[in-house]
């Protein structure tokens, strides 16, 4: 029994459900990235169950996939503030149950009205936004710097999360039509809800169930780093002006607008320009997110390994996987643009560049952690805002440039786009990017320390 409890630790529980939220949080984005092929009529196809057809246009389709970001634009910065100040636990956990709902209730909406879909897209950004700033508040709690890549590479499990669910939708939508898509995915969600409630908590401090080996071994190796902001006034200005900051900012930005072409956009492309099936579809546009999860925890194991080494700072770190990323995607898009007609070819671009999306981990996401452990939620939250609009500002591109056809003619502009984003971002990391504290960061001293630990324990039942 000691031995299970050994293995089976409070940590790893917590990076367990972390990496199954991952996977709930992108299961509730893109199940309608490939449902929304079913639900629109086009007069070449035909539909095999019951379930109902709409009459959109190009613009009313991406509507429906961009009004997300509208709302989850509005909680990033929320999101991640709120969780510094009362917790990931309970911000994360009320806003995956409130998305789960919401997605059950997508068919009905769609049913009633376009515009009540809308709303019901728009609510489920709001509700999803906050789960990404939530989690670096709970790392710097849980996890030591030098195993926080490998931590957050929990976060892009995500990956896998679409990798699933794409052919599993495919299935679900060749049997049991679209809206089973919705029922099925929200009542996942509601599942993970009620386990993530009951097994986590925000600190090892305020855990009643975790053993005094753990919380001693975790005390000892998270001590100096155990931020503390809850109190203190938020330094705005200094945040805000920072070189770091906005490099951190740019990176995601120029990421997101990368990844949010295969999230969003390449089942329709494999459908309309392609031609594939609705299940073969599913398979493929799956297939580029397991190799993104791979490559993710491959890479951050290997930037932990060399931090722990010290073979290299922190910042060379950072700006050695952002190069590598953005780079390798300029080029891999570049290609897409000449030879993206080719079936193999687009598999092969698609796949590869979000396998490099995975070094966005070790480049990006821990960056905030290294620069600002106590305002990481905040930082992350910033980058997010710009993040989520690049999303909505590429479902509006594609719906323009393919509103009156959906040739790979038309989709070369895209492609083109989205390699000279890529290209102006790796000139950015490369200048700006760093891996040190900021002087601006709060640190918590060691009276501050011992009180958190003192009071966490008095709320242990």
């Amino acid at each position: 029994m000691s031995g299970k409890s050994e293995f089976l630790t409070c940590q790893r529980v917590l990076g367990l459900m972390v990496l199954l939220g991952s996977m709930i949080h992108h299961m509730l984005r893109v199940n309608i990235s490939i449902a929304i092929i079913e639900m629109v009529n086009r007069n070449n196809t035909t539909s095999t169950t019951d379930a109902p057809r709409y009459n959109w246009d190009e613009e009313e389709k991406n509507n429906v996939l961009g009004y997300f970001f509208w709302g989850y634009v509005l909680t990033q910065i929320p999101g991640g503030r709120l969780s510094e100040i009362f917790g990931t636990k309970i911000i994360i956990g009320i806003g995956i149950m409130t998305a789960s709902l919401f997605t059950i209730l997508t068919p009905i909406s769609s049913y009633m009205n376009y515009y009540c879909l809308l709303f019901v897209r728009f609510a489920l950004g709001i509700a999803l936004g906050v789960q990404w700033p939530s989690m670096p508040p709970m790392a710097t709690k849980w996890v030591p710097p030098t195993d926080m890549s490998k931590f957050l590479s929990h976060l892009t499990a995500s990956s896998l999360g679409v990798a699933v669910t794409l052919p599993m939708c495919g299935y679900l939508i060749d049997y049991w039509g679209w809206p089973s898509v919705f029922y099925v995915t929200g009542t996942i969600a509601l599942t993970w809800t009620i386990c993530w409630f009951y097994l986590i908590y925000d600190s090892p401090e305020r855990h009643p169930r975790i053993s005094e080996n753990e919380k001693l071994k975790l005390r000892h190796e998270i001590k100096r780093d155990m931020p503390s902001a809850k109190k203190k006034s938020t330094p705005w200005k200094k945040i805000l002006t920072s070189g770091p900051v906005w490099a951190i900012v740019m990176a995601n930005t120029c990421a997101s607008f990368t990844f949010f072409i295969a999230f969003m956009q390449l089942p329709t492309y494999m459908s309309h320009v392609l031609h594939f099936s609705i299940k073969a579809n599913g398979w493929l546009s799956s297939l580029p997110y397991f190799v993104r999860y791979c490559t993710s925890v491959i890479s951050s194991c290997v930037a932990d390994f060399i931090k722990k080494s010290e073979r290299l700072s922190t910042t060379a770190i950072r700006k050695t996987f952002c190069s590598i990323l953005f780079f390798g995607t300029f080029i891999l898009f570049a290609i897409q643009a000449f030879w993206g007609y080719n079936s193999i070819v687009s598999v092969a671009v698609f796949t590869s560049s979000l396998g490099l999306m995975g070094l966005a981990t070790p480049g990006i996401y821990a960056n905030s952690v290294d620069i600002a452990p106590a305002y990481s939620g905040t930082v992350y939250g910033i980058s997010q805002v710009p993040a989520a609009l690049a999303g909505y500002a590429l479902t509006k591109i594609v719906a323009v440039i393919t509103k009156d056809e959906q040739s790979f003619q038309q989709w070369i502009y895209v492609f083109w786009i989205v390699a000279g984003v890529n290209l102006f971002a790796f000139l950015f990391c490369l200048i700006f990017i760093s891996g040190d504290e900021q002087s601006w960061n709060h640190k918590t001293d060691d009276a501050e320390i011992e009180k958190l630990q003192n009071d966490g324990s008095k709320e242990c039942p």
